[in-house]
């Protein structure tokens, strides 16, 4: 079919252009180009790889030259797990593997982005796609004419006239053109793909997409495709006319139907992505001539260097030289990062900085006037000030600036505090930095201890715990702390983003916390070597922002009034729990690693052997395709379990995985893998995290990081130890205690289903817990019907108490116990038939959920649920008990969500038990020497002295047993041992 012979915008309009570029395809298409073709990928003379930098650089200022927008942004996908991969672990799992100079030369063009001065634009969870589709929606209502540029045409379902966005389309044909590119609106789309925009999504459902695996319906192809949405419109006008259809294509269509409907799901861009980036920050303001034109003669791209020269020429008025834009420290925080999987987006960057575009706050800092003090007398006098603020409703806000984001090692650099909305009633006390009049650092502590050691002064930090480690190894101890807006916001919604900056722009107006890049910090500089004036505004700022903050979310709090008391007798209690808990650290054996290493090495090489003996031959087991050649085409395993890619069938894990038992090579794969990413991620990794100083690793808790409230921990990340596992016993063993003391372990038994029996008040559950029996023997009875129970009954007892609980089916117990699909449901029926009210309970809370958009745990903690099929969204508002699940229809990732939803109360209240049982341990332990070190999973690890021990062993237990009153016990198993391993 012909092209559109398009040289100017097909959309005309007087609207501001806006234009959005799909970054990742970007990279990928600058790359191969010059990869695939005769003379290879570009490279400077002493070897750096430039493909990507010179094709992205050339489309970037190409497209800004001939569109001029005034604004543009570039979306990026994240190297983490998506919506759509959660959904369906098969999808884009055929995608080959990144070359070796695809990742330095990604880092290359990441420099010259930032020195370039645009926006990037990322969204943890989601695709580039999706962050693209979203800021198109969203600049399209606000008035701009939206084009997007991508060699994806996936995104032509986002064209539409009437929303004034079009595609500007990546063509090979015209890559070495004046254009590129071609525009394409509506009409340009159905001369190409001879469909509607609108119908993009379904023409996947039905032929699907090779390129990302998704399946579409077998036997239908592109051709028939068409033919089908011409005549019926829609895949549920195929569907409503489905008897008019005729021969095998209707055949194929009623048996594809789950597959169709799933796989519009995953071609399907959202649109209402959560991003922090806003229109504003997507302004172009100019480049950085002094940074960007020597990493250009450093890569040797001349002629980039011309068009850059040319294109500051031609348009200078609206691409303004901006000399006073500095980059920001790369090496401490930088976008681009990579690991053997290949590239990924930094999610310290994100999180804490958004965007890689510095926003425009010059009206929100014009909005103070902070005090800077720098002599005693003016020290005197603040301090008078401070102790006229005993008011709990109306705390002092406070923030350290420090010199780094490790509270273990930051150096203190100054202290901000606000105590009022006026533009003077701030105040910053530089103590640290490297030039300008300043007071000794430790007279300003002197000063201020008696301050910030007293609960008499009530004070609101933002991010309580990394400032009280800071004034920790200050010599202060913190206390009084009343009020921390980000573990107030984590409360109301845990789903959205807490940092200052989003929550100022959440509840400020006017007001917009600035970001660590916005100060411009030197390459190889810390905030210490800024003016002292530049970080009085900037940390100003910050405490005022909180100081308002404090005010705004109260008022929020007060309608929920169960949320604020989580948050005065849960969240900021505990936050000084986990303080402690990073301070102290756990000790690692580490001689004991690295022999452990020596052995691990030792037995993946014989993995390796017995790989090849079962293979009949060597080959590369890391290689996809080498695997994939071994066990399809030479052992000829069953291809119906695998789905095809470019290299030829798919290995991953969910294949490995319904390959087991087909021959002995699969096994000796899945181990291979499992030990040598366990053997990196543990083994290896976790020597290199012990600091020199404590011969401990320092773990960070995050305690507003998950959904349903559970802690989650990062460098390192101990929460995802194995468990129950021979390796994961190996491992525990390198966790040791102080010198002659005991490692002890406690840990709830069975707390989920002690919770569930509580929600559900089923008899069997209620009576079993109650009366101390086996409850997954008790199971196993039921679902056989006698009394005398082999381990292996209770074994499958057991798979399915806890799988209920998961929202397990049919196949997952098959794949379990090792029974049919048929079997397995048959056993989940009678589970069904023997404990009626955990599954009238289970339903109860999918109503809930649908009726009210959230589910709450046993304490009143929130978690919400935004599902998109309209036969759920519709039911919002409506009383939960007549909402008939049974006659719902819905799409797979809601069907997830509501699997989710019902699991939330259990696995939420679980969270809330063990954090109260940490916040009341913690009081008892200040009469001791023991320090509690460790949550993970249902469990609390300590160190204590051996001749506290006997008498601890009982406090522990009971308080960990009563931390709540259910009306069923809970049940705390404690033990001892030289290490953790023991102490299981």
């Amino acid at each position: 079919m012909s092209q559109p012979a398009t040289t100017t915008s097909v959309v005309n309009s007087d609207r501001p252009i806006f234009v959005l570029i799909d970054g990742h395809s970007l990279a990928f298409r600058s790359y191969y180009a010059f990869a695939k073709s005769k003379k290879g990928a570009l490279r400077t003379s002493t070897g750096i790889p430039t493909s990507i930098c010179f094709g992205f650089l050339n489309s970037l200022l190409q497209v800004i030259e001939l569109e001029q927008p005034e604004y543009l942004a570039i979306a990026f996908d994240l190297g983490e797990p998506t919506f759509r991969s959660v959904a369906d672990p098969t999808y884009k799992a055929n995608r080959q593997d990144t070359p070796e100079d695809f990742i330095p030369d990604l880092k290359n063009l990441q420099k010259l982005l930032a020195a370039l001065n645009v926006t990037i634009a990322v969204s943890p969870g989601y695709e580039a796609d999706d962050v693209l589709g979203t800021l198109a929606n969203q600049a399209s209502q606000a008035g701009y004419q939206v084009k997007i540029l991508s060699g994806d045409r996936d995104l032509f379902q986002l064209v539409s006239d009437q929303e004034q966005i079009s595609i500007l389309y990546l063509d090979p044909k015209l890559a070495y053109s004046n254009r590129s590119y071609r525009e394409f609106d509506r009409a340009a789309v159905v001369e190409k793909l001879s469909i509607t925009p609108q119908q993009v999504i379904d023409y996947k459902a039905l032929c699907g997409d090779k390129s990302d695996n998704i399946p579409g319906i077998t036997g239908i192809g592109e051709k028939t495709a068409i033919k089908l949405l011409n005549e019926y419109s829609t895949l549920e006008g195929i569907y409503q006319n489905l008897d008019q259809i005729k021969g095998a294509v209707k055949q194929k269509i009623a048996i594809g139907k789950d597959n169709a409907f799933h796989s519009r799901y995953l071609a399907t861009i959202e649109t209402k992505t959560p991003i922090t980036v806003t229109l504003e920050q997507c302004q172009l303001k100019g480049f950085d001539y002094q940074e960007v034109i020597p990493l250009l003669k450093q890569l040797e791209l001349k002629k980039v260097i011309d068009r850059i020269e040319h294109l500051q020429e031609k348009l200078g008025g609206k691409l303004k030289l901006q000399q006073d834009l500095v980059e920001s420290d790369r090496e401490q925080l930088s976008l681009f990062t990579s690991d053997e999987s290949g590239i990924t987006i930094n999610q310290e960057i994100v999180q804490q900085n958004n965007i890689l575009q510095p926003s425009d706050d010059s009206n929100s800092a014009s909005l103070i006037q902070p005090q800077i003090i720098t002599n005693p007398e003016r020290l005197e006098q603040l301090i008078t000030t401070l102790k006229k603020y005993t008011n709990p409703a109306q705390p002092v806000a406070w923030d350290t600036e420090t010199t780094s984001l490790e509270p273990h090692h930051a150096i203190l650099v100054g202290i901000g505090c606000c105590w009022g909305n006026q533009a003077t009633d701030i105040a910053y006390i530089p103590v640290g930095h490297q030039e300008g009049k300043q007071l000794d650092c430790q007279q300003v502590l002197t000063a201020l201890k008696p301050i910030l050691e007293s609960s008499e002064y009530p004070k609101a930090f933002q991010n309580t715990k990394f400032d009280r480690l800071v004034l920790h190894y200050q010599g202060i101890n913190l206390a009084g702390v009343v009020f921390d807006p980000m573990l107030a916001s984590y409360l109301i919604n845990p789903e959205t983003s807490h940092n200052l900056t989003d929550l100022s722009e959440r509840y400020l107006v006017g007001v917009v916390s600035k970001t660590y890049k916005d100060l411009g910090i030197p390459k190889g500089k810390t905030i210490a070597n800024l003016s002292i004036d530049t970080v009085a505004e900037y940390c100003g700022l910050d405490a005022y922002a909180t100081y308002l903050l404090v005010e705004k979310i109260q008022a929020e709090l007060t309608k929920f009034p169960e949320l604020h008391k989580l948050l005065i007798e849960v969240e900021q209690p505990l936050e000084i729990v986990l303080a402690g808990m990073e301070k102290i650290g756990f000790k690692i054996d580490v001689p004991y690693l690295q022999k452990f290493s020596l052995q691990l090495a030792q037995d993946l090489q014989e993995l390796e052997q017995k790989a090849y003996q079962a293979a009949g031959e060597t080959f590369n087991l890391n290689s996809p395709k080498q695997l994939s050649e071994i066990l399809f085409e030479k052992l000829g395993l069953n291809r119906k379990k695998s789905s095809k890619t470019k290299t030829g069938y798919s290995t991953n894990q969910a294949v490995l995985e319904k390959l087991q038992g087909d021959h002995p090579l699969i096994d000796y794969i899945l181990e291979q893998r499992t030990l040598s990413k366990l053997k990196s991620t543990y083994v290896d990794a976790l020597p290199a995290l012990v600091r020199p100083d404590t011969q401990r690793v320092h773990t960070d808790f995050n305690q507003a990081n998950t959904a349903t409230g559970r802690l989650s921990s990062s460098k390192p990340n101990l929460q995802n130890i194995p468990i129950r596992t021979e390796f994961s016993r190996q491992i525990r063993q390198a966790f040791i205690p102080e010198n002659g003391w005991l490692l002890v372990a406690a840990d709830y038994s069975q707390i989920e289903l002690r919770i569930l029996a509580h929600l559900s008040q089923e008899p069997v559950l209620v009576e079993a817990y109650r009366s101390n029996q086996d409850v997954h023997s008790i199971t196993a009875q039921l679902l056989f019907d006698k009394q005398e129970i082999t381990s292996e009954e209770r074994r499958l007892g057991k798979i399915i108490n806890f799988g209920v609980i998961y929202g397990m089916g049919a196949q997952r117990f098959a794949r379990e116990s090792g029974f049919s699909t048929a079997i397995g449901k048959e056993f989940i029926d009678k589970y069904r038939a023997k404990y009626t009210k955990v599954f009238a309970y289970l339903e109860r809370v999918k109503q809930e959920a649908i009726a009210n958009g959230f589910v709450t745990t046993i304490l009143g903690r929130r978690r919400y649920f935004n599902f998109a099929s309209k036969s759920l969204t519709n039911l919002q508002g409506n009383q939960p008990q007549d909402i008939n699940l049974h006659e719902l229809k819905y799409n797979y990732n809601d069907a997830q969500l509501l699997r989710a939803a019902a699991n939330s109360p259990i696995q939420g209240s679980s969270a809330d038990i063990i954090k109260i049982a940490m916040v009341k341990l913690h009081q008892i332990l200040q009469q001791y020497q023991a320090r509690l070190l460790l949550q993970i999973h249902d469990e609390l690890v300590f160190e204590v002295p051996p001749q506290e021990w006997q008498e601890l062993q009982f406090q522990i237990k009971a308080t960990m047993e009563n931390a709540v009153s259910l009306s069923v016990p809970l049940l705390v198993e404690i033990n001892a041992g030289k290490n953790w391993m023991e102490a299981k």
